[in-house]
């Protein structure tokens, strides 16, 4: 009850907030709304002595960032996360939430210095030779500038970048992310047709991928993993993590020197070379999330910087996707289709992956799919959208029951990022061309040969495994065994008239020969392994 009461109160407060900047409903329907809700809407918006006058935006994404700015931390967070979601608010609002700004005005220099002591137990001055003040401020950390002091390896020290969680961060988010998963929960029970979207599923992702940015020990390690992953890797980098000097709520890694993403210009007159750096980001991502399933989820242009040697270097590793096996194939099979134009191929993709139910046609669907494919054939290589193209395909795939796949949607997401990286070094970069070899070279290695084999000695290991369980599973059978003969000598065995009738027509006609039997008890065995395994 309190619960209830507290949460719709935070939501109610919120909900004025967009009102009053005219993000509530879009101003373009206010001709079509009742009365009532006008009135409503209108006392929303009125403004208390204390509250600051909104100014609204002419676009509705505009008024909608701004009303999710002034809301603060986890409503910036949960506007980004609705710019993955084109399939709850539309491909239009999704698009422009992607320009949300992640920046917010710094903390005091008092405060940063206060948590790194308490972090990393000692006194700033035992730990940094000098600490800058913050070069960069987010919902839920900020960055600053230090040196090191000087050491055996570094007699000079060296430049290292710090990241310091926001105080009192964890609290804030934990009071709004139980309000949204409350709300979730309430549009679960009372709108069934929003289940298929799965809104308490899409908050606790929401809430993990939060919980991850909370504690930068995590992220530290995503930056590691990833580091291992790439070590070989031409073009593409990742910073190194001072662990001496990080803990839950500082993150300490190697100062890079080079080139924001962002500036464009620079980089040309750096003589860096532009269309190389476009097709590097697209192919850098693919490879990680298709070899190693798992790719950096927040790759816009400021989080990216390119090196002396032409090299790209990712930061922020806060928000990190994973995909397994299936995903992956999947993921590929469904690009490379539609570059072959196999829309037969991607439909049945979809139906072994059991994403879209065996009750839909095959046909009907693959039909859908081509409506989605063919507009894009033939047009300039600059409007072509890889992303794009999977949101259409999640919005189409709402007739055929495709349940939401929030990370799937993610990917999605993190491409559109991607490409709009790609086509700010190169506005005429070809997606399509830079991402065939990596889809084509994942394929050709997943139907090697030798590839089938290591599947096949996986698949060896877990039948191995599961034999070497058949002593205790025939242990389990013979239990059971004897607890319903021993229920049925105290009991007996009582049968309704016409099973027993069934069974003696059956008898008569010799139904019941010992290959049924034994197909009847070998049908119950492989029940009883899959239940137990």
């Amino acid at each position: 009850m309190f619960r209830s009461i507290r949460n719709l109160t935070r939501l109610v407060r919120a909900g004025r907030v967009l009102a009053r900047h005219d993000a509530l409903f879009p101003l373009e329907l206010r001709g079509e709304m009742p009365a009532a809700l006008l009135m409503l809407l209108a006392a929303a918006k009125l403004r208390m002595p204390w509250e600051e006058r909104a100014e609204s935006g002419e676009e509705p994404a505009a008024r909608l960032a701004t009303a999710l700015e002034a809301l603060g931390p986890s409503y910036i967070k949960l506007g980004q996360f609705l710019a993955t979601r084109p399939d709850i608010i539309g491909a239009d609002l999704a698009r422009d939430l992607t320009r949300l700004q992640d920046r917010l005005p710094p903390f005091p220099m008092a405060q940063a210095r206060e948590t790194i002591e308490e972090e990393l137990g000692q006194p700033i001055g035992a730990i940094f030779a000098s600490l800058s003040e913050p070069i960069a401020a987010a919902s839920i950390a900020q960055v600053h500038k230090a040196r090191t002091l000087p050491d055996e390896t570094h007699p000079d020290g060296r430049d290292v970048a710090v990241k310091v969680l926001r105080p009192g961060i964890e609290a804030s988010f934990a009071r709004d992310l139980d309000s949204f998963h409350w709300a979730a929960e309430l549009i679960d029970r009372a709108y069934p047709p929003a289940r298929r979207l799965r809104p308490v599923e899409i908050v606790e992702t929401l809430a993990e991928s939060v919980k991850i940015e909370m504690d930068l020990r995590l992220e530290a390690a995503a930056m590691s993993e990833m580091a291992e992953n790439v070590a070989k890797d031409k073009g593409f980098r990742v910073p190194a993590v001072d662990w001496e000097h990080t803990a839950r709520r500082v993150l300490t890694l190697e100062w890079i020197d080079g080139i924001p993403a962002s500036d464009r210009e620079a980089l040309i007159a750096a003589g860096h070379d532009m269309k190389r750096l476009g097709t590097q980001v697209i192919q850098s991502f693919l490879t990680h999330a298709l070899r190693d399933g798992f790719f950096h989820a927040d790759m816009h242009q400021g989080n990216l910087f390119v090196d002396q040697a032409g090299t790209l270097v990712a930061v922020d590793f806060g928000i990190m996707g994973r995909l397994d096996e299936t995903q992956r194939r999947m993921m590929a099979e469904i690009l490379y289709g539609f570059v072959l134009r196999d829309y037969r191929r991607v439909a049945e993709i979809h139906f072994q992956a059991g994403y879209v139910p065996y009750t839909k046609s095959i046909d009907a669907f693959a039909q859908a799919l081509r409506a989605v494919g063919e507009p894009i054939f033939g047009r300039p290589a600059r409007d072509v959208s890889m992303g794009r193209l999977l949101a259409q395909l999640f919005q189409v795939t709402e007739q055929f029951d495709m349940k939401t796949r929030p990370e799937l949607i993610l990917l999605q997401k993190t491409m559109v990022v991607i490409e709009g990286v790609a086509r700010h070094f190169d506005p005429d970069h070809n997606i399509w061309e830079s991402a065939e070899p990596v889809l084509k070279a994942w394929m050709m290695e997943r139907l090697a040969p030798e590839t089938r084999l290591e599947e096949a000695a996986a698949g060896a290991a877990q039948l191995g495994r599961l034999v070497g369980q058949l002593p205790t599973l025939i242990d389990r059978a013979e239990r059971m065994g004897r607890f319903f003969s021993d229920s049925i000598d105290e009991q007996g065995l009582k049968l309704h008239p016409d099973s027993t009738d069934a069974i003696a027509r059956a008898q008569k006609k010799g139904a019941y020969g010992p290959a049924i039997l034994w197909a009847i008890a070998g049908a119950a065995l492989a029940l009883l392994v899959l239940q137990l395994v």
